[in-house]
């Protein structure tokens, strides 16, 4: 049976989203085929909105739509502690279990030298730039512990020791590869309480 252009061509973007695959994109499409138009416009809107209203904030690469996250403006977070974070998705994982009151610095990725991810490729500079104008007492690591994780957590820590800042890490309660996006909040409030040194 020949399937008409359209539905083809929805098909194959769709399939290009994380995590759906032909079968997916398929009843998806379908779906959408189906769907009332107030409820096609309302998706393409968000999708629109998305692109053209949030952008990355300027300290930390949290998502924003100002120049400034709502983190960063806020006077009632604790200004001496800083959570560094794989992506802005981690942040939204943290911030669901009330458990942290800091600030956040989004790397935008780990290192990961076969993929073309190093030091250069990520938000390290503006970090290290961090020290120079905020004055953290701690830094928490809160980085996926996989293998691209530890390694960034090890340079990181590194990199960070002349600054004479204390370097935690979150303890280990979540599982070896996996996400912090995936994991419940229970799991990720008690990491985040029971950090440990590096």
């Amino acid at each position: 049976m020949q399937i008409a252009e359209p539905l083809l061509i929805a098909i194959e973007e769709l399939s290009k989203l994380p995590g759906i695959g032909k079968k997916t994109a398929q009843r998806l499409a379908i779906f959408l085929l189906k769907s009332e138009d107030p409820q096609v416009d309302n998706l393409i809107n968000a999708i629109k909105d998305l692109k053209l209203k949030l952008r990355f904030c300027e300290r930390c690469f949290n998502l924003s739509e100002e120049e400034l996250c709502s983190i960063c403006q806020s006077e009632k977070r604790d200004k001496s502690v800083l959570c560094v974070v794989e992506e802005a998705s981690d942040v939204m994982a943290i911030e669901k279990t009330h458990e942290f009151r800091g600030l956040y610095h989004v790397l935008g990725g780990v290192l990961s030298p076969l993929s073309g991810v190093t030091p250069e490729t990520l938000h390290i500079k503006e970090l290290l730039k961090r020290f120079e104008t905020e004055d953290f007492k701690e830094v928490i690591l809160a980085l996926n512990p996989d293998t691209e994780g530890e390694t960034t957590s090890l340079y990181l820590s590194k990199l960070m020791k002349p600054f004479g800042i204390t370097v935690t890490r979150i303890a280990r309660g979540l599982p070896i590869g996996g996400d912090l996006e995936f994991a419940d909040d229970a799991t990720i409030g008690r990491a985040i309480l029971n950090r440990s040194s590096l």
